[in-house]
């Protein structure tokens, strides 16, 4: 569940859009069949992301079609709109109000970053994508998923939303490489990481000739670096784990309960007396005697700095 609520929190962080993670989390618990302290009802957005994300590596084994993909692209966009722009769904793009391109720069001095394929000849070259990537293929599914990443958002078939499609086909790819829907870290997580280079090497692999060599090296690197990261994700899983499970013939109330998942999680700044009140909708002195409970089990011990700037910690496990 950690590995896939980062998988979609980056993948929409890359294009730009923040989702909650608690929503992520929960949406992708309830798929799974799980639960945790915190659940709350998911929004549209992230119900669709989360739905296309798990389409796309729990059902890996699956051909994609044209009706896939439109599918996918519609569950990114629930209302039709991509902020407060009006997207076209259940068809490729039309380019109506002219080419597809990426752009930056002021009114009058754009830099054209690249400009995709012409509409009128999407047809028959999603046609060719699309039989390619389910075709049985002598060449390794690693390297699939790197050329299918490349290819995909070179064509560029939608007006919004091809980089999430492309990261969710690369990472149905790298599932049929490894023959299993759990995965253990998050090409997503790392592309975001690497996002400057990312954009980088795909504007100097679409304006270059047809060798392709560099972005499959770097796609190659970034797989690797992504691999290694995941350690940082799983240690925190890990010692939730052990922290639990060296505690649980301990009692603890429900707001210690909520307090230590905080902590083991992503807790923001310090923990004082002040903000444990705040966060558990209780008086200053409920809060005190939680912490002197928790500091008396050895769970919490209080920071070296004492007067107002006293806050605690979570004792080294």
């Amino acid at each position: 569940m950690e590995i896939l609520s980062n998988d979609v929190i980056s993948t929409s962080i890359i294009e730009g859009e923040a989702l909650n993670r608690n929503e992520v989390r929960s949406s992708i618990a309830k798929r799974l069949g799980l639960s945790f302290a915190g659940m709350v009802p998911p929004s549209r957005d992230v119900e669709g992301i989360v739905e296309m994300m798990l389409d796309a590596t729990q059902n890996y084994t699956e051909d994609i079609s044209s009706e896939k993909l439109i599918g996918w692209h519609a569950s990114l966009f629930p209302t039709g709109y991509s902020g407060m722009y009006k997207v076209l769904i259940g068809s490729w793009r039309d380019d109506s109000t002219g080419p597809m391109q990426v752009i930056s720069g002021p009114i009058g001095r754009e830099i054209v970053h690249f400009e995709a394929p012409a509409a009128k000849v999407l047809n028959k070259q999603m046609d060719q994508f699309i039989d390619w990537y389910n075709r049985e293929d002598s060449l390794d599914k690693v390297l699939q998923a790197a050329l299918a990443h490349l290819w995909f958002i070179t064509l560029h078939p939608f007006n919004d939303g091809n980089g999430r499609i492309a990261r969710a086909l690369t990472d149905k790819k790298l599932a049929q490489a490894e023959n299993s829907h759990f995965r253990f870290y998050s090409m997503s997580s790392q592309i975001k990481q690497e996002r400057e280079a990312y954009y980088k090497i795909l504007e100097q692999t679409q304006k270059g000739n047809l060798d392709i060599s560099e972005w499959m090296l770097w796609f190659l690197d970034c797989l690797e670096r992504a691999i290694l990261n995941s350690e940082t994700i799983l240690a925190a899983v890990l010692k939730r784990a052990r922290f639990w499970g060296l505690n649980k013939a301990q009692h603890f109330n429900k707001r210690q309960h909520k307090i230590l998942d905080l902590l083991l999680d992503q807790f923001e700044g310090k923990l004082t007396a002040k903000k444990w009140a705040k966060i558990n909708k209780c008086s200053h002195d409920t809060a005190t005697r939680d912490i002197n409970d928790l500091i008396s089990k050895g769970i919490l011990v209080k920071s070296p700095e004492g007067g107002r700037s006293t806050n605690y910690l979570l004792a080294e496990i």
